[in-house]
């Protein structure tokens, strides 16, 4: 069994269980037809798996042009949860005739409100391939979602992703080097992403520890005070309090989760470079990134803060000139 690796003791208490979970979420694929236990699919209706894009426009990630050589593997079994549901992700690659021995590889998380999105919806296909058109083998994971699974479900099943990718089985399949592994995710995919990066301490290469993290417009700061101090939105505080099993605007007493939850709450030297981009007048609050960018490098962690005009959101702003910056961020971390 994987588990995520250096976590902190006392300090981390919510990290440790996470921990634990990843490990019970590998086991029970092994031992559930044995005790009969119920196994579903996550599989979102057309609604819930819609992108957090609103609209038609073409914008961000939806300028990319895929070329028609990439390869995808849909839909391979990384996990199955304790609670019975099956965890599936998406394998996009380059073409056979681009790869030179090992390769890196980025994990890509879809938004979504934490409640919506999927792997393969238009956009995030579309940021699948883009990621292997850069010559990573890049994996888009399902998670499960609000309301029939809550915090710390979601991170459980990122985290289970990347320990799948450094099984042995996994990086022979792919040529994957287990030292290069990042993490790509926008809105509530940017915020399971940043939380990714920062949980546990010490090295990036084992368990599910993570080499470089690119982020856009992640809500990465779930305290009440953080959120005050933000203006947050009824709607953040609404879908915040939904992901946290919390009612909105309670106090961080009384909704602990909402700390453990907060990437900005477990910020240390040994965290992984980041990159985060934000729109200056999206519906997350700007502050939330430029907080966590100040975390980050108060504690030495290299950091990279892209704001860009506008109010869209998420891949929405990932268009050409952003692609090329977060391209060369994570070829600079991993190769």
């Amino acid at each position: 069994m994987t588990r995520l690796s250096g976590i902190r003791g006392s300090r981390r208490r919510r990290p440790v269980r996470i921990a634990l979970a990843v490990s019970a979420a590998l086991a029970v694929a092994a031992v559930a037809s044995a005790f009969h236990q119920p196994l579903r699919e996550l599989d979102p209706n057309a609604r819930q798996a819609s992108s957090e894009v609103a609209g038609s426009e073409i914008i961000g990630i939806r300028t990319f042009e895929a070329p028609t050589d990439l390869r995808i593997d849909a839909d391979l079994e990384y996990a199955v949860a304790a609670d019975g549901t099956i965890l599936t992700l998406d394998v996009c690659r380059p073409a056979a005739s681009a790869l030179a021995g090992t390769s890196a590889a980025v994990v890509s998380v879809h938004g979504g409100s934490w409640a919506r999105g999927d792997k393969a919806n238009a956009d995030w296909r579309n940021v699948c391939l883009w990621l292997a058109s850069e010559g990573f083998v890049a994996a888009s994971v399902n998670y499960r979602l609000v309301p029939d699974a809550v915090y710390p479900a979601q991170i459980d099943d990122v985290a289970a992703a990347v320990a799948w990718l450094r099984e042995p089985e996994q990086l022979d399949r792919f040529d994957l080097d287990p030292a290069r592994i990042g993490v790509f995710g926008g809105s509530a995919g940017g915020h399971l992403a940043a939380l990714l990066g920062t949980l546990g301490e010490g090295p990036l290469d084992v368990g599910s520890r993570v080499a470089a993290v690119a982020e856009l417009s992640g809500p990465v700061g779930l305290g009440r005070p953080e959120l005050e101090a933000d203006a947050a939105s009824d709607w953040l505080r609404g879908i915040v309090g939904d992901f946290l099993a919390c009612e909105p605007g309670v106090d961080d007493e009384a909704c602990p989760q909402a700390i453990e939850a907060s990437a900005t709450a477990h910020v240390d030297p040994t965290d992984p470079p980041f990159f985060i981009g934000h729109a200056e007048s999206e519906i997350i609050p700007l502050a939330q990134s430029q907080r966590l960018a100040d975390t980050l490098g108060a504690s030495a962690v290299a950091v990279e803060l892209a704001v860009v005009p506008g109010e869209a959101h998420s891949i929405g702003i990932l268009d050409e000139g952003l692609r090329e910056r977060v391209a060369a961020f994570l070829h600079a971390h991993l190769g």
